[in-house]
């Protein structure tokens, strides 16, 4: 069954949700980015992906954003930037994209273990929070490329910058970027 909803405007949502022109911008370049990004590695892959949820689902990865505090951008929610993702999930869940909203929530980084959240003490449930299909992985992927950062919003990032943000996070991180990367190839050469 393909996920990808015809009924659905990622661009209403994102304007329903970010009422702040400043925010809106930085969330809809940013957005388009790792869906273009998202789109190119999927179109590169020889294996059946559902490209309309692809590209769906990659403009309302970070949705949640609107519920955080990130004053830099035009965000100011009370909760720290890590809840983003659990954010956009209950955000698309009451807007009836179950499957969209699933992205959201398992997008951060390379995912998020159960127990990661407990051992580290991050402020969100302790449930597993990573990949579970292609089309999130290949999401979460191009997502690392791009930042929200202002100024910095184009500028794609390298593999080496990439690697070296997540090192902080621990070894097992690596590991999963550098099976995607096998998997994937690098997203900033062009696919051959």
């Amino acid at each position: 069954m393909k996920a990808y909803s015809p009924d659905m405007n990622p661009y209403t949502l994102i304007e329903k949700y970010f009422p702040d022109s400043n925010a809106r911008t930085i969330i809809l370049e940013h957005s388009r980015l790792v869906a273009h990004k998202a789109l190119r590695i999927a179109q590169c892959l020889a294996a059946e992906i559902d490209l309309e949820f692809v590209e769906q689902a990659a403009l309302l990865h970070d949705i949640g954003v609107c519920r955080i505090s990130a004053p830099d951008i035009g965000c100011h929610g009370a909760d720290n930037y890590l809840c983003h993702g659990i954010h956009g999930r209950a955000i698309l869940e009451a807007e009836g994209f179950p499957r969209h909203a699933l992205v959201c929530e398992r997008h951060i980084g390379v995912g998020l273990t159960a127990d990661e959240i407990l051992t580290r003490n991050l402020p969100l449930p302790a449930r597993a929070m990573g990949p579970t299909c292609i089309e999130e992985e290949i999401i979460s992927y191009a997502d690392l490329f791009y930042s929200k950062t202002p100024g910095k919003l184009t500028t794609e990032k390298s593999v080496e910058q990439v690697r070296s943000g997540l090192a902080r996070f621990g070894a097992e991180k690596l590991v999963i970027f550098d099976q995607w990367l096998e998997r994937f190839g690098n997203p900033c050469l062009p696919c051959g």
